[in-house]
């Protein structure tokens, strides 16, 4: 172990396959099916009967010094289970990279000690912010813990640990545990769990030297101006980890990056690393900047809870760089639905249906009958009785038609269209990466099967979207081109395969147009008609008895999307939560 932390990204090797596995039989010797071969060693399994004072210190011992001396090979076969403990050694050596290591037993431990040094609920297993910087130097009591990880089976025993690495004169101190349990053989071998090499280091996660950026100090938003919103202050220490995660992977700038030991949960895109020790500080923070407009930020938060306890999310962008200008929850801990919901919207996705139709030729002076029930094979109705049938598809986007969108939907659209123009024009699927976990919707291919491809069409079925996604649909028809979301202005942008054509996303404005202005939005968008559009939606859902009522619209050089959780129809709750928005923006 001669090679010191590396200074850029290092990608630590899973602990996954580390089962803290309990008493029980272990094979630690392998066998042959060669019968001329000498007979195989009897298998040494882990027995219930405890070791001595003596054999637990002896067993302490003797490990802690082979991993200290670099001697994984001994290390690992003075636990219970060796391949598990090799795999994780060797991660530590390789990743962590200490110059040296010193490894002192402490003699036996008590759960209580155990339990101090995992503290609190780690930022790698929470959403919650780190609630302060490792120092350098740090005890593993100083940086907040995992979700505690079980106490360590057989004869809790104790060690001192201190790393060491190249080019800083710093060293890590650390208060380390780990538990003796007895063998068949009458010998004393470590249990092996993750937590041996650190108590906060649970199944699943990793350790290993990452780039530390700048805590936050002043979030301030587009206009530098001091930011301190419910919904989002929670997350600013995720934000900061994945921005400088990308940045990094993106060969951007990260000179004012310090360097530390972290530990992460790879499976978890939610989780914030657990920063233990920092090798190299960070430069002294910098304000950090989001996409985010104070005053729209301001309003969004208002509009959720002006719900009077409904759930809801709300999100706003800007389409010409696809910049998040507000984004707000109800409630507003817990899920950021925001950009992590997995709802069915509604048809506010008969924006995406009909710029299938319009690719497919059909007009909005199209004819398109808008009968009482549908043409598939499991009638659908619309949410009003009577039937038009000389209306056309822009009337019947404007009251929101089900059976007209099923039926020239089934007539008109290849099986798979709404999938695959939803990813080629509207950036779906895509993998967005904006600075927070997202989910970035789902529209599966329906292949032959009508029912699917008809609740489809209007926003049902299997589809399942979110503000973020549907703000972005509405940013896009505005603008005319795809414009990935981002929450911090350097972040990479994904690009859709195509953009529309302009005959299209002039037929689309115009759709909308006419809804906000004559259409199912027009009482919610009355006085702020001008260079806007919008499109109604709601939602039905398992064990609601109301539907989730959805909106969005576009007003200028912003688009907004909210729903509510059991709100009713799109003008009933969400479509003055977006209206609000578009009224404090002005004109932009």
């Amino acid at each position: 172990m001669r090679n010191g932390a590396k200074t850029g990204i290092i990608t630590g090797v899973a602990v996954a396959m580390l089962a803290a596995g309990g008493y029980g039989a272990y094979s630690l010797v392998g066998g042959s099916d060669d019968k001329d071969a000498p007979a195989a060693k009897k298998q040494r399994t882990v027995v219930a009967e405890p070791p001595t004072a003596e054999q637990a210190a002896a067993g302490a011992k003797d490990f802690l010094e082979a991993w200290a001396a670099g001697d994984i090979a001994k290390a690992a076969s003075l636990t219970d289970d060796p391949a598990a403990a090799t795999t994780a050694l060797t991660a530590f050596q390789e990743q962590v990279k200490p110059s040296a290591l010193t490894l002192a037993p402490a003699g036996p431990a008590t759960p209580a000690a155990f339990a101090s040094a995992t503290g609190t609920p780690s930022p790698a297993k929470s959403t919650a912010p780190a609630t302060a910087p490792a120092t350098p130097g740090a005890t593993a009591t100083d940086a907040a813990s995992a979700t505690a990880p079980a106490a360590p089976t057989g004869t809790l025993m104790g060690f001192k640990a201190r790393a060491e690495f190249e080019g800083t004169n710093r060293v890590w101190d650390y208060s380390g545990f780990l538990g003796v349990v007895k063998m068949s053989d009458n010998t004393p071998a470590v249990h092996w769990a993750p937590s041996v090499i650190h108590p906060h280091l649970a199944t699943g996660e990793t350790i290993s030297v990452q780039p530390l950026p700048p805590l936050a100090g002043n979030v301030v938003d587009r206009n530098n101006k001091a930011l301190n919103s419910p919904s989002i202050t929670p997350l600013i220490a995720t934000v900061q980890a994945k921005v400088a995660k990308l940045l990094a992977d993106q060969n951007k700038d990260q000179s004012d990056n310090g360097t530390g030991v972290v530990i992460t949960n790879p499976a978890d895109q939610n989780s914030t690393p657990d920063r233990l020790f920092t090798i190299v500080d960070p430069k002294p923070p910098k304000p950090f900047k989001l996409t985010i407009d104070a005053n729209l930020q301001a309003a969004a938060e208002k509009a959720m809870t002006d719900l009077g306890g409904k759930k809801g999310s709300i999100v706003a962008i800007e389409p010409s760089t696809g910049q998040v200008l507000a984004f707000a929850n109800a409630p507003v801990t817990g899920l950021n639905r925001a950009f992590q919901g997995q709802l069915a919207p509604g048809s506010t996705l008969k924006i995406l249906t009909s710029t299938a139709l319009l690719e497919a030729g059909i007009n909005p002076d199209t004819p398109v009958p808008c009968p009482v029930l549908s043409s598939n094979p499991k009638k659908i109705p619309n949410s009003f009785p009577d039937p038009f049938p000389n209306n056309t598809l822009q009337q019947d986007f404007m009251m929101s038609c089900n059976t007209a969108f099923i039926d020239q939907g089934l007539a008109s659209l290849k099986p798979g269209a709404l999938t695959t123009t939803a990813k080629d024009v509207y950036g779906i699927g895509l993998n967005w990466q904006t600075g927070l976990p997202s989910f970035d919707a789902v529209i599966p291919d329906a292949g032959a099967n009508k029912d699917e491809q008809a609740m489809q069409s209007i926003g049902q079925g299997k589809v399942q979207m979110n503000p973020l996604a549907i703000a972005s649909i509405t940013a896009t028809v505005q603008s005319g081109t795809f414009k990935q979301p981002v929450l911090v202005a350097e972040l990479p942008q994904q690009k859709a395969a195509r953009d529309m054509t302009p005959d299209v996303a002039g037929k689309l404005r115009q759709m909308m147009a006419a809804t906000a202005t004559g259409g199912t939005a027009a009482n919610v968008m009355a006085g702020i008609s001008d260079n806007a559009g919008a499109k109604t939606g709601s939602a039905e859902a398992t064990g609601i008895a109301t539907s989730n009522s959805w909106f969005t619209a576009y007003r200028g050089n912003l688009a907004v999307a909210a729903e509510v959780e059991g709100g009713g129809h799109g003008v009933d709750a969400a479509g003055p939560a977006v209206a609000s928005i578009i009224k404090a923006a002005g004109n932009r």
